[in-house]
């Protein structure tokens, strides 16, 4: 991945629960204007991720998660395509 960056921060101020986002132009969207771009950012936000989780392994099983659903966003895979592959 070129051009994006990956945040860690307790939460996401507008939704709590949020587990990560994407903030960025997928690559199957960009175009020429794209040059010159800020980077992506992928966010993780951990205080949401530990709320859900009740141990170690869970943590990890939820981080990993969170990260491969915000990049399958950045090559533009779909919610509702990654819910069908159990990246949900």
């Amino acid at each position: 991945m070129d051009n994006v960056v990956v945040q860690i921060e307790d939460r996401n101020p507008e939704e709590p629960s949020l587990l990560g986002l994407y903030d960025g132009i997928a690559l199957t969207s960009r175009d020429d204007g794209y040059a010159g771009a800020l980077p992506d950012t992928i966010w993780i936000y951990r205080e949401a991720i530990l709320d859900i989780s009740e141990t170690e392994d869970d943590i990890r099983e939820e981080v990993l998660i969170t990260v491969v659903h915000e990049i399958a966003h950045h090559f533009g895979i779909s919610d509702d395509r990654l819910h069908e592959l159990g990246w949900a």
